[in-house]
């Protein structure tokens, strides 16, 4: 078994995933210290499990999800002697993104999301584990994901067309539109089943998160939109 078969096996139990790696270029300032990792692991998540295990640990106060994921990061990482890097974490911020595509097959979606095979919209970046030694990567997190982009054979590109305010369009996101849209009573149907233009894209369907957990997003979506509103 790998050090990296151990990892998976550890936030296993909290019901996330390891999403795949890479190995920094030694000029990349990755640890705490300025200095570069010999790898970085990415944590995430798809399908019901990390809900279930949040659902049951989920702490009070405000940003609970983020708390929760440190906590757990934080475990793992000690046992395994790295440290943990969250989206979160910043100013400044990881760039989340760009790790995501270094380490899996992930792709920029239409509507901004980065877009998986086999999960679709439907998957999440928790955090990063980062060693200073170089450790060998571990395989797909998926073995039917495929290093295809899913949407160049979408024809339709029902995620640009199903946007009640075409908040999304080949020309960007209009963030405003969307934050609007959201604070009216029209925007009741997003709130309750998450975005609609997310919901549209066909790949990936058996991934949708559940009815509470796409609640518990989009609260925190609006409740963000509300506060940037005021400022």
């Amino acid at each position: 078994m790998t050090d990296c078969d151990r990892i998976a096996a550890a936030l296993a139990h909290h019901g996330l995933l390891l999403r795949g790696g890479f190995h920094p270029d030694a000029r990349e300032t990755v640890l705490a210290g300025g200095e570069s990792a010999g790898t970085v692991l990415l944590v995430g998540n798809a399908g019901p499990g990390m809900w279930e295990a949040f659902s049951a640990q989920k702490p009070a106060g405000a940003d609970p999800l983020d708390r929760w994921s440190g906590d757990v990061l934080g475990a793992v990482a000690r046992q395994f002697g790295a440290e943990v890097a969250l989206p979160s974490d910043g100013p400044p911020y990881r760039p989340f993104q760009q790790w995501a595509m270094r380490a899996e097959p992930v792709f920029p979606s239409p509507i901004g999301i980065l877009i998986h095979p086999v999960y679709g919209l439907w998957h999440g970046y928790r955090g990063a584990l980062l060693f200073a030694a170089v450790l060998e990567l571990p395989a797909s997190a998926d073995p039917g994901a495929d290093d295809c982009h899913p949407c160049d054979g979408c024809l339709d590109r029902p995620c640009l067309t199903t946007c009640p305010v075409t908040a999304f369009s080949d020309s960007g996101y209009d963030v405003q539109a969307c934050r609007s849209h959201l604070r009216s009573p029209e925007g009741g149907r997003c709130l309750e089943s998450s975005c609609l233009a997310r919901r549209a894209c066909p790949v990936g369907r058996d991934y949708v998160y559940e009815a509470a957990q796409l609640a518990f997003h989009m609260a925190a979506f609006n409740g963000s939109a509300l506060e940037q509103s005021t400022k």
